[in-house]
């Protein structure tokens, strides 16, 4: 058996502005994982995974590539993983095989809620790293980075992969979203081995250094929330191409840059400044957008952390899940935490997942 782990995610700024081709975003890996275990089998593959309930989802090979057994497709990014490798696979002249995968997630909270940790990019890498060992491929983090957004704008075209990066090359990471057209261009015009070995308009990824005199604190509102809903909502709106969308992509970059210069100067002080910034940018948006961005439960959660002086925002697309704050790494957070439980905020105890290599390792 084959077991690969892959960690969650949580945005740190950058939010809606990173679907943008080329605009930046920093994010974190977390020490919480989706783990794929693959067990070789003959004549048909199969996937357990929760999500399908308890019967296994029964796969096979015809003309056509990957079909599941009674024409049952449920729009997934496991398959859409196993797909593109399959056809990386093809490209390479190497003889396919099957083989059964099992899901667990640690992504979600006991009733299966998730905490908005980015459980569907961490099972495509988690599904990507297992069949990059099962074929011994050899591809390197940066080719399986490649690899899982072609997977996953197969199925989520306006994805910007932030998540997908975190998982993928772990720690704190700067993040620039590829055009996603020009990579679905690519793979149509040179295959997925063409695509994976060409740059992509758009696309950067650097690891950064965690600020050594503050603390991650991270808290849960229980509230679930769809990403792909709120992005989409946003891009369906005319709004997007008033001067507004302009202002808010330019106030963002600039956030953002601070944050990522005072990551590399460990200036505390200014990491907590870029952190407010963003907060204002994204409450801007809200305002001008309707979106929903900060609930209630995130504005509660993040007051709350200002009060003690930490600096807080929601994380991600917002609507509920998650919200990030940035303490003293000596502040006393009892009673921030006394007053997240009063307003049904849970803590998350997560830690900083490091990354385990260079951008372009294997």
């Amino acid at each position: 058996m084959i077991t690969v782990r892959a960690p969650g995610k949580l945005f740190i700024a950058g939010e809606y502005a990173v679907v943008e081709a080329g605009n930046p975003s920093v994010l974190v890996a977390v020490d919480r994982f989706v783990r794929v275990d693959l067990t070789p089998s003959v004549g048909k593959g199969s996937i357990h995974s929760e999500q399908y309930g308890r019967q296994p989802l029964v796969w096979y090979r015809d003309a056509r590539g990957i079909v599941l057994d009674h024409d049952m497709r449920p729009v997934d990014y496991i398959l859409s993983s196993i797909e593109a490798v399959e056809q990386y696979v093809s490209e390479q002249g190497i003889t396919p095989r099957f083989y059964d995968l099992a899901v667990s997630s640690e992504l979600d909270d006991v009733s299966g809620r998730k905490f908005g940790l980015g459980s569907s990019a961490a099972v495509t890498v988690a599904t990507i790293g297992v069949l990059n060992t099962f074929y011994e491929l050899k591809l390197s983090r940066r080719e399986r980075y490649k690899l899982a957004m072609l997977a996953t704008i197969a199925v989520s075209p306006h994805a910007s992969g932030g998540d997908l990066a975190a998982s993928t090359f772990g720690g704190w990471i700067a993040y620039s979203a590829p055009d996603r057209e020009h990579a679905l261009s690519l793979r149509e015009a040179h295959g997925v081995s063409g695509a994976l070995h060409r740059d992509w308009d758009g696309f950067s990824v650097r690891q950064l250094t965690p600020p050594s005199g503050l603390q991650l604190i991270v808290g849960w509102t229980g509230e679930p929330a769809s990403t792909s809903r709120l992005v989409d909502d946003l891009r369906d709106r005319r709004w997007v191409e008033e001067i507004r969308y302009s202002n808010f992509l330019a106030q963002s970059r600039h956030h953002v840059e601070t944050l990522i210069d005072a990551l590399d100067d460990d200036d505390s002080a200014g990491v907590k400044n870029a952190i407010r910034g963003a907060r204002r940018t994204l409450s801007q948006l809200d305002r001008a957008a309707k979106l929903g961005i900060e609930t209630p439960a995130l504005a509660r959660l993040s007051d709350t952390a200002e009060s003690i002086g930490a600096a807080a925002k929601s994380s991600g697309a917002g609507g509920g899940d998650c919200g990030v704050v940035f303490a003293e790494i000596d502040a006393d957070i009892s009673g921030l935490l006394r007053e997240w439980e009063r307003s049904d905020i849970r803590h998350l105890a997560l830690a900083v997942h490091p990354s385990e290599g260079g951008l372009d390792e294997r």
